[in-house]
């Protein structure tokens, strides 16, 4: 079987080094790829947003498999033109439809609230209705959650403390803060509690897997202070996340969500991924991607002990069945590197060294690149992630931060505090 994986990041680097391990797999392409996933496979220069370019690649090469990792493409359609285009070709990803539930934040609120899935309680404004967006943060107790409708490369989500600053940022998001994506804003209570990401692989027909539950890390600074980022690092297996409270997860989100797709008449095929919250013991919906995490990817794929590659199949076709999906048990903990200034403003072509010297530390390329000498260099703000297994979450951490100080370039910046939250 010959694979193309679209994408470019870390995320990206998990899948091809799981899908690579497999025996079924003749060819794996990665499209663009970066600096460390052609040890998995060939990168190729294609835009996953080209998608003529892709199938040309597509049918030049014999592709038997789409794998989409990340959610540009799958909210422009690229499922639907291969659907319509080259049926025959296995893809893993939702049509646009169904890609709607990351592409629009008011969306994937009014699916909830219609599947009677616990969410925040929520409203959403646009630049005519402001007014009464004011009037609402004024029933809101603060912190004031503010969510641009649309994709903002993860950035498109304030949390403020003041309703004076909360009224600021609304009038500001809706005048253009980003773009059109915040043409609509949604204001939702705040919930407090812990979060964790849910991951579900999903065949369009009720048939899904639970794969393992990890927790990441936006905040850019120890003790999750200072800006949000893409994710400075991921925990799994989750301590909370228990047996109980997984139960709650599949019956009360899991299977709501899959079903509500079905009754939509969504051909969802692809994975879900469910941020969501522990509030006293009880689930709830943050949000939902239709990809899988970064930087979670990173430590979800070292514990998916099952051929990756078959269940990927199996859902493309529509058929999971009774597929079993294998889990080990070790802990994997990952720590990401990253551009000194990050997630602002930061230089790239800093020279990557000590690679080859981090022992079992598993590196997953995000940020990085070849320079005209060969030599690797950063291209990115997340440069690369450091993932290790463990017996448990002190000698997974141990390993991945000690590969964290060896692998080296100028500016380089990590949290050291990756999972010792969980540990308390």
């Amino acid at each position: 079987m010959n694979l193309l994986l679209l994408g470019s990041g870390g995320r990206e680097s998990a899948l091809a080094w799981k899908i690579s391990q497999s025996p079924l797999v003749d060819k794996l392409f990665i499209a663009p790829g970066n600096g460390g996933t052609g040890a998995f496979g060939e990168n190729v220069a294609i835009s996953p947003l080209d998608f003529k370019a892709v199938s040309d690649f597509i049918a030049a090469n014999a592709i038997d498999m789409l794998v989409v990792g990340n959610e540009d493409p799958l909210v422009a359609g690229i499922a639907d033109f291969f659907r319509d285009t080259r049926p025959e070709l296995l893809v893993v990803g939702p049509v646009k439809a169904g890609a709607m539930l990351e592409g629009s934040k008011d969306f994937a609120k009014q699916f909830m609230v219609e599947n009677n899935i616990p969410t925040a309680r929520y409203r959403s404004f646009t630049l005519d209705t402001i007014e009464e967006g004011y009037r609402f943060l004024e029933e809101l107790r603060p912190p004031y959650v503010l969510k641009a409708d649309g994709l903002a490369a993860g950035k498109g989500v304030l949390i403020v403390d003041t309703i004076d600053e909360a009224r600021r940022e609304l009038k500001e998001m809706l005048s253009g803060m980003f773009g059109a994506s915040s043409a609509t804003v949604v204001i939702e209570e705040f919930l407090k509690g812990i979060e964790c990401s849910v991951f579900v692989l999903t065949d369009g027909h009720g048939g899904y897997r639970i794969l393992p539950v990890a927790k990441d890390y936006k905040r850019i600074g120890e003790g999750d202070t200072g800006l949000n980022t893409g994710g400075m690092g991921a925990v799994s297996p989750v301590p909370f996340a228990n047996d109980e409270f997984m139960a709650k997860v599949e019956e009360r989100i899991v299977k709501p969500t899959v079903n509500g797709l079905i009754n939509r008449g969504i051909d969802y095929r692809g994975f879900i991924f469910l941020g969501l919250i522990n509030v006293e013991g009880e689930p709830m919906v943050i949000e939902y991607n239709v990809r899988m995490g970064d930087p979670e990817t990173e430590a979800v794929m070292l514990r998916v002990a099952s051929d990756l590659v078959p269940l990927l199949a199996a859902a493309a076709k529509g058929d999971l069945g009774d597929m079993p999906l294998e889990i080990d048990p070790r802990t994997a903990v990952t720590v990401m590197l990253v551009s000194g200034g990050y997630p602002g403003s930061y230089p790239k072509g800093k020279v990557i060294t000590g690679t080859d010297a981090v022992g079992d530390t598993i590196l997953f390329h995000a940020g990085t690149a070849r320079n005209e000498a060969g030599e690797l260099v950063t291209s990115g703000g997340r440069v690369i992630a450091a993932s290790s297994y463990g017996t448990d979450i002190p000698s997974a951490l141990a390993r991945s931060f000690e590969a964290a100080k060896t692998v080296d370039f100028e500016g380089k910046y990590f949290r050291r505090d990756i999972g010792l939250d969980l540990m308390k």
